[in-house]
């Protein structure tokens, strides 16, 4: 059900994009999250099995599936609208704001279902405990909607100089463009799964208790959440392409050894220090991920090609992993996955360095 949602990343990207690159961000931004809430309030509220039977798990399906919609729409547009209104030499500071507030929830769902468990055990969480956290998101997606609407948006104005703008025929005299992020969110779309969510998964896995584990994520998390500003802002004074560099060269060689060494540890502390190592690497690209990616396209397409390109991949790779990784252990050969993953990596360092120097954005 994780991976179903990302099916539709591409599909909302080319929807939402295009309606960006038409009528503006902000426009396209206040209707992605109107899709997004009403999602997170169907699944909370959505009929159980023993009351509607089978019809449940198709209506769970639709609401993830919408809420994938709105993901896929939303990335390219505020990736978009953060490039654009940041000021020169500060472009890396205002754009690592969007993983900066997407880390913040997924901080936020880690911390309130930890809070729960203070109140509630595991049965109660499983019945009805799990409601309460897409409440909460649905009503925090309507805050959002309402801080929206005080947004300044100048795009619409330039956009209208171009007649085919947000259309895939402009979109495709950018394909090396289209090419270059497709190969880099292959290998780093995973790679930022494995450490975030997936690390979580192998340490219950291998005997920590989930509520252990879950505590060791928090602040794992919290970590990645306050070093993401810093690492944009240093990305403006070492360039977006030396900071995607740095991170990928440490999943490439890094993530599967930490990986083998966290099998043999029992200690909290210990476990919390390696995820946090490889969520203090993870900073480097988070910083960056948006930007660079906004900045290889052309403003009339900037929605549109980022969102579409990087969804591709996402969908592909990304929400998949943990589904591969899980596979691959039931299958006996957990160790291929990573082997799997350093050949995703390794596409993604070699698109990195065909990153040009000379850039849309610039």
């Amino acid at each position: 059900m994780f991976a179903a949602g990302f099916l539709c990343l591409p599909i909302g990207s080319i929807i939402f994009g295009s309606f960006a690159d038409k009528l503006g961000r902000k426009n396209a931004m206040v209707v992605s999250i109107v899709f997004m809430a009403f999602g997170s309030f169907s699944i909370a509220f959505l009929p159980d099995k023993n009351t509607i039977g089978d019809l449940a798990i198709v209506l769970l399906l639709v609401a993830r599936l919408i809420q994938g919609l709105a993901v896929g729409g939303e990335y390219g547009i505020a990736a978009a609208y953060l490039s654009e209104i940041a000021p020169k030499g500060k472009k890396g500071l205002y754009s690592s704001f969007q993983y900066f507030t997407l880390i913040g929830g997924q901080l936020l769902a880690v911390a309130s279902s930890s809070f729960l468990f203070l109140f509630i055990d595991d049965e109660a969480m499983k019945s009805w405990g799990w409601r309460v956290l897409f409440f909460v998101g649905g009503t925090l997606a309507l805050v959002s909607l309402l801080v929206r609407t005080f947004m300044h948006d100048n795009s619409s104005e330039e956009l209208k100089k171009h007649e085919d703008r947000g259309s895939f025929k402009e979109l495709l005299k950018s394909y090396k463009s289209v090419l270059l992020v497709l190969g880099i969110t292959a290998g780093c779309s995973p790679a930022y799964y494995i450490i975030t969510v997936y690390a979580k998964v192998f340490m219950i896995n291998n005997g920590i208790d989930a509520h252990t584990a879950n505590n060791i994520m928090l602040g794992a998390l919290s970590v990645l959440f306050v070093l993401v500003p810093f690492m944009g802002a240093l990305s403006d004074k070492i360039g977006l392409k030396s900071s995607l560099l740095i991170f990928c060269v440490f999943a490439l060689v890094g993530i599967y050894p930490l990986f083998v060494f966290m099998r043999g540890l029992n200690d909290s502390l210990e476990l919390f220090g390696v995820i946090a190592l490889m969520c203090f690497f993870l900073s480097f690209y988070s910083a960056v991920a948006g930007i660079f990616k906004t900045t290889l396209f052309p403003p009339h397409v900037r929605a549109l090609g980022t969102g579409f390109s990087y969804t591709i991949g996402a969908a592909c790779f990304g929400g998949s992993a943990n589904y591969v990784a899980l596979q691959f252990k039931a299958n006996g050969i957990e160790d291929g996955f990573f082997v799997y993953f350093v050949a995703l990596m390794l596409i993604a360092t070699i698109c990195v360095i065909l990153i040009p120097k000379k850039r849309e954005l610039d």
